[in-house]
């Protein structure tokens, strides 16, 4: 995988699905190289994020709701190797 690439695309689907008016990623993968899984991956590959968005469509949701919500986005990347998110999903600025 191309470095960076699986941020990329993230970050696509987020921008795509919630219009947010605020999206930021930061790969963590790094602090994670030692689990077993990640390790089975060649120690590297972005596997884990920390991800803060702001979008409207959270407006009226409960903080479950938007959990889901994003984890339901990016079903595919977990299906390909994404490992854990650390989410921070606001309504507001």
């Amino acid at each position: 995988m191309a470095e960076n690439e699986r941020a990329r695309r993230i970050e696509a689907i987020l921008k795509e699905a919630l219009a947010p008016e605020v999206v930021e990623i930061h790969d963590d993968s790094a602090r994670h190289a030692h689990h077993a899984g990640t390790r089975e991956l060649g120690g590297g590959g972005e596997t884990h994020f920390n991800i803060m968005v702001i979008s409207r469509r959270f407006n009226g949701m409960s903080r479950i709701a938007r959990h889901r919500l994003v984890h339901d986005l990016l079903a595919q990347e977990f299906s390909s190797g994404l490992h854990a998110l650390s989410l921070v999903l606001n309504d507001k600025v």
